[in-house]
C-alpha cells in the first residue's frame, strides 16, 4: 500500500473494499466514486450537527453524526468512527460539557479522512477520471 502507513490505515483504508469488489480496475472505479461521494460534502454535516446542538436539538445532532459516521465508515475510517461514537453517546446522554471537545475530535478526524482520501484519489482517479 503506497498511500498510507500502517498507522494511517486507522484513518483511511479502502484496500479491503477494493479487494471485495474484485480487486481490478472496475473495482477501483467503483471505490473512486464512493470515496468522492463520501467526502464530497466536506464538514458540512458536522456544521449542521453543531447548529442543532446550539439550538438544543441534541437528538437531531446525534442523528446527523450517526448518518455521517455510517457513510464514512465505508472508507475504513476507524478513528473517525470512534470519535463519532463518543460524540453520539455524549449527545444522547446530554453531556453538555463533553460535547465541544468531542465535536473538535470528530472534525479533526474527518479532516484527516478527507486529506487521506484525497491523496488516494490523486493516485487512483487518473485512470478513472470520469466525474
Amino acid at each position: 500500500m503506497a498511500y498510507a502507513s500502517a498507522h494511517d490505515e486507522m484513518i483511511f483504508c479502502v484496500d479491503d473494499l477494493v479487494e471485495a469488489l474484485g480487486n481490478d480496475d472496475r473495482a477501483v472505479g467503483k471505490v473512486v466514486r464512493l470515496v468522492r461521494n463520501c467526502i464530497g460534502t466536506g464538514i458540512e454535516p458536522l456544521n449542521r450537527a453543531g447548529e442543532a446542538v446550539q439550538q438544543g436539538r441534541f437528538m437531531e445532532a446525534r442523528r446527523i453524526v450517526h448518518q455521517l459516521r455510517d457513510a464514512i465508515s465505508e472508507l475504513g475510517a476507524r478513528r473517525f468512527v470512534g470519535a463519532c461514537l463518543g460524540l453520539e453517546l455524549a449527545l444522547a446522554e446530554g453531556k453538555v460539557l463533553e460535547i465541544p471537545l468531542l465535536f473538535t475530535a470528530a472534525e479533526t478526524e474527518l479532516r484527516l479522512v478527507m486529506e487521506h482520501a484525497g491523496a488516494w484519489l490523486d493516485q487512483h482517479a487518473g485512470r478513472h477520471a470520469a466525474r
